[in-house]
């Protein structure tokens, strides 16, 4: 395995799970989909190509469903409705189209939509690869993406620091080690750590590493399994399909000098963890 570290902080994120129509969700975590779709977005594949259960299975989208993510939640942010309307005020030849492709009336244009961002919530997600030449070829393109890179949604940009770590043996376990992006707690905790939310697409391992199904000192931690309707099949234009998938969530204690703050406090922090071990500047 090989793979990359993201870091996904932004005001707003926005990962719909099951949004339709004029209620857009957010799921509490980056979606499987929603995470597919910003690597195609950075690689430029337009969306009549975005199908994974077509013939080609060595086409590029179908070769990024093969990637696996174990997301970290370093702060869950808080959920924040928006009352949208769209449409409204205009006169009729220029009013939100109907199903049967007339116009709405005047009167009637105005279409209310609720949709739920993430307010200040912040991921580092772990991106697992067999195929090390597509996984050089995703962070090349994160790093200079072929069209705006967004978290969920298109008026959700990510900030600027988005790569923590590149061409890792084994990106999951990295999650124990980068810095967390959240304040340390006012008082020290006896343990020495803090609890951190964990969920991934694939069962976690089982040697024991914070993110492993058992502790060396104690009882295996528990682990949750949801079902998500987040697996793409095809995301073109007018035909967005998506198939369930087994969510595995839980919590593990990490050290709690991992937590770096906010801001300056949190990219010293980082430049110190990706500095070669030995070096002084």
């Amino acid at each position: 395995m090989t793979g990359f570290l993201l870091h996904l902080a932004a005001p707003l994120q926005s990962w719909g799970e099951h949004s339709a129509f004029t209620h857009r969700d957010t799921a509490p975590h980056p979606t499987r989909s929603g995470l597919i779709g910003l690597l195609a977005s950075a690689l430029g594949i337009p969306r009549a190509q975005a199908i994974a259960d077509g013939e080609d299975r060595e086409a590029l989208f179908a070769r990024l469903t093969q990637v696996r993510f174990t997301v970290r939640v370093d702060r869950p942010g808080a959920v924040m409705g928006d009352f949208h309307t769209v449409g409204g005020g205009y006169p009729q030849h220029l009013t939100v189209p109907t199903a049967k492709g007339a116009r709405r009336s005047a009167h009637g244009a105005t279409i209310v939509s609720t949709r739920h961002y993430l307010s200040d919530a912040a991921f580092t997600v772990a991106a697992d690869f067999t195929d090390g030449s597509l996984a050089q070829r995703c962070v090349d393109a994160v790093a200079a993406p072929r069209w705006p890179l967004h978290l969920g949604r298109r008026s959700c940009p990510p900030g600027a620091l988005l790569l923590l770590g590149v061409d890792l043996a084994d990106p999951a376990a990295e999650l124990s080690r980068v810095p967390l992006a959240r304040r340390p707690p006012h008082t020290p905790p006896p343990s020495g750590t803090v609890d951190v939310r964990f969920t991934s697409d694939q069962p976690f391992p089982t040697h024991a590493d914070p993110v492993s199904s058992a502790q060396p000192d104690g009882p295996p931690t528990p682990v949750t399994v949801t079902v998500l309707n987040d697996e793409p099949v095809r995301l073109t234009a007018r035909d967005r399909v998506y198939r369930a998938r087994p969510a595995h969530s839980t919590t593990r204690p990490l050290p709690v000098t991992l937590c770096s703050g906010y801001g300056a406090a949190y990219l010293d922090a980082v430049t110190d963890y990706l500095r070669p071990q030995g070096a002084t500047s």
